[in-house]
């Protein structure tokens, strides 16, 4: 297959869809040829809020394409507080979800690339902030009427997902209407060729109001029963649904490089506008749609006869399907004369017209027949248009699942997007290189998980177990680099060694306590002290370990080339004796080191001495070994870990790490390390596996497994160093959604000013200055944990901006809180002084309120005594400083 530099790999996807709310998920809807139309009874649309006359009206059609769940959203784990998460567009709530989906999909966690990942996305129209907040944002102060602007304008749609997941390249909002997806893909495969960003997601969104359905109107783009016909006959509209899509995109050779999963090729796009050559502003035009796919075809440089499929923008109105038909065909009969070869289908048969979000659905749904090698039906179709001539063109209807064969060359379709308004797009995809077999070394593997909460966690173990059942085939070694270097880490964690798919998938899904590693990360992890005590290893498990972990080796070759012995390592390593000894363990502490487990002190006895003098630095690697051939060393620098005197079983102090004999003599006898390390946020590491227990990278392994589990932050770059990258989709992140919603009518949680006579004010004490800071501690405890949702109600000292408290919404609280004092508090403080107690306390000097003063006797506030700092936050604020 020739690759082509302008060549793009989708190397993931995710969706929520009508019916699917997974890749997966919709390509059983494809493949089983179902519709997911949702048909609503009376008491559903009446509950919903939809006027009686209406359903009573014969035109309403009680049918829609919907998602569930829209009132639903993970804020924690976006840090949006309660108040942030109920006036945020649903639209852009179910995006950002799908952009973390995409990325996980993909194997990418941003926090742990340099890649600058570029965000092209667009929503449709917000019926959320029209329907829900309306009377919120005309009764709203100048500072929320700001926040809702924030929260619901398109404009900021792909900027938060950049700001929220930390991604670095062009963040640009896209919108021309239905064909946004395809024109936001065409914009960011043109960013990935120009060099603008080495990754991009693209994706959009579109939601309607939940559980309505629509006014049939004949002419319009409406269908009377809710069923979409593409190209049919009886063909008489479509049903505009909801639903959410995203793609990862990366240049296809990077791709290839880097291990990726490629889904798809996009080998070209193109976008244009129909201009005013038409019959309206909203009516589709043959010469606009024939130009833009034949130039499509012509930057991609392939011929209309190679193509196979196209996924046509197909609504089922008996005007625009036989424009579109026309239009492929003259473009298509440019390159060829043949006739009846290329399958021609339309996603909105299935899940119907998803608006800003429906390029997305065709191209992935083309993406996966590509993949799968698999021409799904389109759906209610029996007669053709009588406007539609397929026999004499190069297109037939494909309404039957079959086998899609290649004939001479690779897969290729077109997928068709044109928007009202005509801007028309067009993107050719190929199918992805043929993938190389996956080696399937026969070594031991690292998985891990992890969740914010226990129970989030088991779903996700259990989620890989059926996934990893249902495709045994999967490398097991590219699962591991996956969930390791593709996920984000949560507190809640589980980790397993596992040398095949199918022996990891029966741990997890029986809950294997005796391999399952479990643990939950504390804000301060803890920290591990290595237990060194000299023994060496088998010589084959030595040698696995130098063979498969480079840090090992390095460590082994180290202490070959220290006893003069370079290039002989794997020979030491089969010795028996103290240096073959510790040579193995020095080794395989520094590998553990490698891989991020950063070692908070060492415990040694007998030759483990003298790995604990090499690994604190006390001696040079020479010398250190040469302790376990009987030279005393001259002089001992102090050690630069804390090490566990062999002699007292306490902490050496510097005078005993300087002393020779203590890394020489004899041990007395010692407390348990246990006891020692109780209490402290440190645990024992104990190097040498216990009997009965394999050695080797299984142990190396089990070792690193157990502290990722006590939360340490390995390194999973360095765990797979010197092994080809290979990424795999596997189930992502799973979301912990909770209810965030405003009805109809219904302010929200906002923080109001009380009446002037039951202002905070009015209830303070002259004589008790303690008393009124109090008051003031109390308000802002109150009024601050409202807008958290009830949450951190206690939180007097935790930094709010760690909450997930911005500075608009502080800005209001401060606001408010002026008001209820009569006193014009800096509106910046918060900056300063993040936390409540800190800002009571500096508010409490401004007004007086502080030990040896009091408020004036007419019960308002004296003038502020303004501190320094306050000034220069004031001032800040101000643009003075």
């Amino acid at each position: 297959m020739t690759l082509s530099d302008s060549d793009v790999a989708i190397i993931g996807m995710t969706c929520r869809f009508p019916g699917a709310d997974s890749v997966d998920r919709f390509w059983d809807v494809l493949g089983e040829g179902r519709e997911t139309l949702t048909r609503y009874t009376d008491e559903e649309l009446l509950a919903a809020g939809v006027p009686a006359a209406r359903l009573a009206d014969p035109r309403y059609v009680k049918a829609a394409q919907t998602v569930p769940g829209t009132d639903l959203f993970d804020s924690e784990l976006f840090r949006f507080t309660q108040d942030e998460a109920e006036i945020l567009d649903p639209q852009h709530r179910i995006f950002l979800e799908c952009a973390l989906e995409a990325l996980e999909r993909a194997g990418y966690d941003p926090e742990r690339t340099d890649a600058h990942i570029g965000v092209y996305a667009g929503a449709g129209m917000n019926t959320y902030l029209l329907h829900n907040l309306g009377e919120r944002y005309r009764a709203a102060s100048s500072v929320d009427h700001y926040r809702l602007m924030l929260a619901n304008d398109k404009d900021f749609l792909a900027t938060r997902v950049s700001y929220k997941l930390n991604l670095t390249g062009p963040s640009v909002s896209v919108n021309t209407a239905c064909s946004t997806s395809l024109v936001a893909v065409h914009t960011a495969c043109l960013a990935l060729l120009g060099g603008e960003c080495d990754m991009a997601l693209v994706g959009a969104v579109h939601l309607n109001p939940p559980g309505q359905g629509y006014q049939y109107q004949e002419g319009m783009i409406f269908s009377p029963d809710g069923h979409c016909r593409a190209f049919d006959a009886e063909a008489r509209g479509t049903v505009i649904g909801s639903g959410a899509g995203a793609v990862v995109l990366k240049r296809l050779k990077e791709a290839l490089a880097d291990g990726d999963w490629i889904h798809a090729v996009i080998k070209g796009s193109a976008v244009n506008n129909d201009g005013s050559a038409k019959t309206g502003y909203t009516a589709p035009s043959i010469s606009g749609q024939a130009a833009v796919i034949a130039d499509a075809q012509d930057v991609a440089a392939v011929d209309p006869e190679t193509i196979g499929y196209i996924e046509a923008h197909g609504t089922g109105t008996p005007l625009g399907d036989p424009i579109e038909v026309a239009a492929l065909t003259r473009a298509f009969r440019d390159g060829t004369d043949r006739t009846g070869y290329c399958a021609l289908g339309s996603v909105k048969t299935n899940i119907g017209h998803l608006d800003t979000a429906a390029g997305m659905a065709g191209l992935i749904k083309t993406a996966l027949m590509l993949e799968h090698r698999t021409l799904v039906p389109s759906l209610h179709f029996t007669e053709p248009n009588p406007d539609i001539d397929f026999a004499a063109g190069p297109f037939f209807v494909n309404t039957e699942k079959t086998e899609w064969k290649s004939g001479t060359g690779p897969l290729r379709a077109g997928v068709s997007s044109f928007g009202i308004g005509g801007t028309n797009a067009h993107v050719i995809l190929q199918e992805g290189p043929a993938r190389a077999q996956a080696p399937h070394e026969s070594r031991p593997e690292l998985l891990v998980l992890s969740a914010r909460s226990a129970d989030a966690l088991e779903q996700a173990a259990a989620a890989l177990a059926r996934h990893l059942r249902a495709h045994p085939g999967l490398d097991p070694a590219a699962v591991a680099q996956t969930l390791g270097l593709g996920r984000r880490a949560h507190p809640h964690r589980l980790a397993l060694v596992a040398g095949s798919t199918r022996s990891a998938a029966m741990a997890l899904a029986l809950g294997d306590e005796e391999r399952l590693r479990r643990g939950a990360a504390g804000r301060e992890p803890s920290a591990p002290v290595l237990v060194l005590t000299g023994t060496g290893a088998d010589p084959a498990d030595a040698a696995e370990l130098y063979a498969s972990v480079p840090a090992y080796r390095d460590a082994a070759d180290a202490c070959a080339a220290a006893l003069g012995r370079p290039g002989e390592a794997e020979a030491l390593l089969a010795e028996d004796g103290a240096v073959a000894a510790c040579s193995h363990e020095y080794a395989l502490a520094t590998a553990l080191t490698a891989w991020g487990v950063a070692p908070a002190g060492l415990a040694a006895t007998g030759a483990g001495l003298a790995t604990a003098a090499a690994l604190a630095e006390a001696l040079p690697l020479a010398d250190a070994l040469a302790l376990d051939r009987g030279a005393a060393p001259y002089r001992v620098d102090p050690p630069r870990l804390p090490v566990v005197s062999p002699r007292t079983g306490r902490w050496m102090t510097e005078d005993e790490g300087r002393d020779p004999a203590v890394w020489t003599g004899p041990a007395g006898p010692t407390a348990s390390l246990d006891a020692l390390l109780d209490g402290t946020g440190r645990h024992a590491v104990r190097l040498t596996p216990p009997d009965g227990e394999p050695g080797g990278l299984t142990h190396l392994l089990t070792l690193a497994a157990d502290q990722w589990a006590l939360g340490a932050d390995l390194d999973f770059a360095a765990v797979h160093t010197g092994r080809d990258i290979h990424r795999v989709p596997l189930p992502t992140h799973r979301f912990e959604r909770r209810r965030h919603w405003v009805e109809p009518g219904d302010h929200g949680a906002r923080v109001e000013a009380a009446p002037a006579g039951d202002r905070l004010i009015a209830r303070f004490d002259p004589a008790d200055p303690q008393h009124n800071v109090e008051l003031i501690r109390d308000y802002l405890t109150e009024a601050i944990g409202r807008i958290l949702g009830g949450r951190h109600l206690a939180a007097l000292d935790t930094n709010l901006f760690d909450l997930g408290l911005d500075s608009l919404v502080l800005i209001e609280v401060v606001a408010k809180l002026g008001q209820e004092l009569g006193f014009e508090v800096p509106a910046a403080s918060f900056v300063e002084f993040p936390t409540i107690r800190s800002f009571v306390d500096n508010l409490a000097e401004l007004m007086g309120l502080a030990p040896g003063t009091a408020p004036g006797g007419d019960g308002t506030a004296p003038a502020p005594r303004v501190s320094r700092r306050a000034r220069r936050a004031a001032d800040r604020h101000t643009g003075q400083a």
